[in-house]
């Protein structure tokens, strides 16, 4: 059966082919590859799981200057001015919308939040946020207890992945981005109240 957006992510594929390095490709592979696993595994939308994951990383490697036009030119916060960690899904959502015409709101929140979640993440954002921490290229410390709590419990492995991104980012005398903390801290209500 043939995706539903086919024809827009073979047109990012195109732009990823001139644009990203050869080892962020391998890496969107990577994602896309577990998103699908984890919309299986977890009852998510697979077709949607799969485009946000070819989109997630779609200007990840362009350069500062060009990812702070971007902040500017669609009115981003200024928190993510010299900030490609943040800013590029804020951007790659935009693009989808503006240049792809991908209108759905779940598959944009879920490109626009993929490296912060955000509070009230839907299955679809945490799917894709998940894969990303835990595609088979990534090597972190802490990738395989959270690959091992996404065997069962999709909740949990996101509040790990969190704790551990929140670990780090502390780590390094940065204060972390805010919708992290929220995100997190919404789960892990949510995963209180399951109890």
């Amino acid at each position: 059966m043939a995706c539903i957006y086919e024809a827009e992510i073979r047109r990012a594929k195109e732009y990823m082919q001139e644009h990203m390095k050869e080892s962020r490709r391998a890496h969107t592979e990577g994602v896309v590859k577990t998103a699908e696993l984890l919309a299986r595994r977890f009852g998510a939308d697979a077709d949607r799981s799969v485009t946000a994951a070819w989109f997630h990383d779609l200007v990840r490697n362009l350069p500062p200057q060009q990812l702070n036009e971007y902040v500017r030119s669609f009115r981003l916060p200024e928190r993510y001015l010299n900030d490609p960690n943040l800013s590029h899904g804020k951007i790659a959502a935009k693009l989808m919308e503006e240049e792809y015409g991908i209108k759905d709101p779940d598959l944009l929140n879920a490109v626009a939040n993929h490296t912060t979640g955000r509070a009230g993440m839907s299955l679809l954002e945490k799917v894709v946020f998940l894969a990303d921490v835990i595609e088979p290229g990534r090597n972190h410390p802490t990738v395989d207890e959270t690959r091992r709590l996404a065997e069962t419990d999709l909740d949990a492995a996101c509040i790990h992945a969190m704790d551990r991104t929140l670990e780090y980012v502390r780590s390094l005398g940065q204060v972390p981005d805010p919708d992290t903390i929220e995100a997190r801290n919404d789960l892990a209500m949510r995963q209180e109240k399951k109890k």
